[in-house]
């Protein structure tokens, strides 16, 4: 399958590329791990690629003294999961960033561009009049949906496929975005608010505007924290579930699953604030992985992913624990 013609501007500052994505029919380039699959699908057909990695500060990590750090749209996951000081300040962020893919795809994609990324359902892939190209229904909801959500806010019952997502959705992270009229900063829920109601996508991005960069809070740093994956094969596979989760330095937690939602989906706060008071004993644990699992409401072919979920928790639970 063949390419529709297109051309290419190479972006040299922020506000040159808000210019040239000021259209609906161009798209921002990051590694294009992503973005060609999908042009090579017929699923965009952008007239012009607006190449961010040449863009001051794009591929650069910056590390404050407070703890807080600003990630450039353009920084490669494949230096995401090497780096240094990401893995002493956020472990959870440079093990999700190793999980993804293949070491190609690492080496070639971008944090902004993992974020911003489409899912990865088979009858949106596909082309077939789902809900989100073109359809009305969801076609996954009595159709095969093994591999789909357990939550969703909308029509859509596809998943995120993103694993850094997952991680700093647990590290409280927010986005810098940048657009003709400036730049300004959403948190990952306000991101993804409505995604699955969305037909067109699944941000709140408007056109033109595009994700300059990911912002870590101070509160991020340090703490006990961790990313694991399940898969159905053993490596180089989207996640099936996956979880992240941070004690804070101030003993504070926060736990993510991925794999289950078409959004960062936030564990109920109420088992956070239990997980933070500590002193579980094994029921307690059982319990509070199945209230966490409350809400979720599985298709034909994935109630699995429950049982998944669970687990993650469990595990994920008593290692939280101050007083284990």
């Amino acid at each position: 399958m063949t390419l529709h013609p297109f051309t290419y501007h190479r972006a040299e500052s922020l506000a040159d590329a808000a210019r040239a994505l000021g259209t609906p029919e161009a798209a921002p380039l990051g590694g294009g791990t992503d973005l060609l699959v999908a042009m090579k699908e017929s699923l965009v057909r952008p007239e012009t690629l607006v190449d961010l990695r040449r863009v001051p500060g794009a591929g650069d990590i910056t590390l404050h003294p407070d703890g807080s750090a600003r990630i450039g749209c353009a920084v490669r996951l494949a230096t995401l999961a090497t780096h240094e000081g990401i893995a002493e300040r956020y472990a959870a962020l440079a093990q999700a960033a190793a999980a993804v893919g293949t070491p190609q795809l690492r080496t070639m994609g971008t944090i902004g561009g993992n974020l911003a990324q489409r899912p990865r359902c088979w009858y949106f892939r596909g082309g077939l009049p789902c809900f989100k190209n073109g359809g009305s229904d969801c076609l996954a909801e009595r159709g095969e949906n093994q591999y789909h959500a357990l939550f969703t806010d909308g029509t859509c019952h596809a998943v995120h496929p993103s694993d850094p997502l997952v991680a700093l959705t647990a590290l409280e992270a927010s986005v810098e975005v940048t657009g003709t009229a400036g730049t300004r900063t959403l948190e990952l829920a306000a991101l993804f608010d409505g995604a699955g109601r969305n037909a067109r996508g699944e941000t709140t991005l408007a056109t033109g505007e595009f994700i300059s960069a990911v912002l870590l809070p101070a509160s991020a740093a340090g703490g006990d924290q961790f990313y694991e994956k399940l898969m159905q094969r053993g490596a180089w596979d989207f996640a099936t579930v996956s979880l992240a989760a941070h004690r804070r330095v101030d003993g504070g937690v926060r736990i993510a699953l991925g794999g289950v939602s078409l959004t960062p989906y936030r564990v109920n706060s109420s088992v956070e604030e239990d997980v933070a008071t500590g002193g579980l004993d094994d029921d307690s644990i059982d319990a509070l992985a199945e209230r966490a699992m409350y809400d979720a409401h599985p298709l034909e072919h994935n109630g699995y992913k429950v049982w998944q979920a669970q687990a993650l928790l469990r595990r994920a639970l008593r290692r939280l624990d101050p007083r284990a």
